[in-house]
């Protein structure tokens, strides 16, 4: 079987939580992670100040994703938002049937790129009413509405993860994951 391939893209004000969460959770997982940086492969400085430091940058990363991940932080999801690039990659993503993760801040680069308009999806409280104008808000931790997958914020982040894991690996991976990170029922 293929091993599934996740792209995560990584912008300056990014919240570190939901980045790294993330990355883990798919790595533990055994998923390929490509953790790409927006402005290239030097370090990011994240929402709280912590860096991070990108596996490449987003213009060299070839090759197709089973799905993409955008982290929120409203920095992060401005810059995400505002990156050209960003929405060619969820343009390309939604029309090859491809799936599109999105954490707290970060639904708002859906909208700004024109992509999954009118789906169900969760998103952190303070872009809700941009949100809400894209697509349908729902107040739940984690929303799957196709090939959409979104997440209200930090709080949500290991869910979030433990739902792509699930749907990328199955649930049976999931359960494997989830286990031993001794996460209450």
């Amino acid at each position: 079987m293929k091993t599934p391939r996740a792209l995560v893209i990584l912008a300056e004000g990014a919240e570190e939580m939901e980045t790294v969460t993330v990355v883990d959770v798919l790595r533990r997982a055994e998923i390929e992670v490509v953790l790409a940086g927006l402005d290239g492969p030097g370090p990011v400085r994240c929402s709280r100040g912590v860096r991070l430091v990108p596996d490449a940058e987003l213009s060299a990363v070839t090759g197709d994703f089973d799905v993409v991940v955008l982290p929120g932080g409203k920095g992060g999801a401005e810059r995400l938002a505002g990156a050209a690039a960003v929405g060619e990659r969820l343009r390309a993503q939604a029309q090859a049937g491809g799936a599109v993760a999105a954490i707290c801040a970060a639904p708002i680069a859906l909208a700004a790129h024109g992509v999954f308009q009118g789906k169900r999806m969760a998103c952190h409280p303070s872009v809700n009413d941009v949100v809400s104008a894209h697509g349908a808000l729902v107040a739940s931790p984690v929303v799957e509405d196709g090939q959409l997958v979104t997440s209200q914020g930090p709080g949500t982040a290991l869910a979030f993860a433990l739902a792509l894991v699930a749907r990328l690996s199955g649930e049976d991976v999931a359960a494997r994951v989830r286990a031993p990170m001794m996460l209450p029922s």
